[in-house]
């Protein structure tokens, strides 16, 4: 179990679709992961979320329960408009991987060594080219790229053993990173674990970022729509639509939810204790 993201989920969260998000500022969220990855003992997490993933909880119970301990970043427009209809206001910011984890390695003035896993080799190689140009006293190390037996990745654990990073940055895709990351990535391997789906492509410059106004604007999806529309299309033109009103539908069952969690710990209570307080 991830004891410390779960401590973290506590400290300051909200639920979307019941999901602990972390609801942190920027500089508030830099210090505190940065102290995660200082610990001596234990393993963090990390999982950026945005509506598109938020939608994959509902249909797939292990991706739900890995990001229940996992310490989740709120992701995009979306998580906000949830935040804002469930619980009165936006998340104070968006923390997503694209610029969060860039920001992350320049905030970590101590230096570390750091693994990549995912993508194409060439992908991911210039990723690490690139983050030791915007970083240059961590050490960047390509573990493997995404294309290995993810049920039994022998050579790759094998390379982690060897290599002792103490972060790892894995770029898989949602959700078969986050499920393979909880399945073989062990404390030993990385302290501090960050799953960032398509990050390696914008690093290395694979994939070009929206312009600085758009970014700002809080409207790269719609940059990526235009710029991908045969890929992309049904996530944002079915999916924010459906987000929407799983959303609503939360907001309004939410009373009725919170009344039957009660009533099943209630009944899991023993049958003498339950006698006693009725007395």
């Amino acid at each position: 179990m991830n004891l410390i993201a779960n401590f973290a989920v506590m400290a300051s969260r909200r639920t979307i679709f019941d999901v602990p998000v972390c609801d942190l500022g920027w500089d508030d969220a830099l210090v505190f992961i940065n102290e995660l990855a200082s610990m001596p003992v234990g393993q963090t997490v990390i999982s950026f979320v945005n509506a598109h993933n938020m939608l994959m909880t509902l249909r797939d119970p292990e991706y739900r329960e890995i990001l229940e301990h996992n310490l989740v970043l709120p992701d995009g427009i979306g998580l906000n408009i949830a935040s804002q209809v469930s619980h009165g206001g936006p998340f104070p910011a968006n923390l997503n991987g694209t610029d969060f984890v860039p920001a992350l390695l320049t905030f970590m003035e101590t230096p570390r060594r750091v693994g990549l896993i995912g993508g194409k080799r060439d992908v991911v190689e210039r990723a690490a080219e690139n983050f030791a140009r915007h970083a240059p006293w961590h050490e960047f190390i390509v573990i493997s790229d995404g294309y290995f037996d993810k049920d039994n990745p022998v050579d790759v654990i094998s390379e982690l053993d060897a290599q002792q990073v103490d972060m790892l940055i894995v770029g898989m895709g949602t959700p078969l990173q986050e499920k393979w990351a909880h399945r073989h990535i062990r404390p030993e391997h990385a302290r501090l674990v960050l799953t960032v789906g398509a990050l390696f492509d914008f690093v290395s410059g694979e994939i070009p970022r929206a312009p600085d106004t758009i970014r700002m604007m809080r409207l790269e999806w719609a940059y990526r729509l235009v710029q991908e529309p045969s890929r992309l299309w049904r996530r944002y033109v079915i999916g924010i639509p459906v987000f929407l009103f799983h959303v609503l539908q939360y907001r309004f069952s939410r009373r009725e939810r919170i009344m039957k969690l009660e009533g099943d710990r209630s009944s899991q209570l023993p049958l003498q204790k339950r006698s006693g307080s009725q007395r």
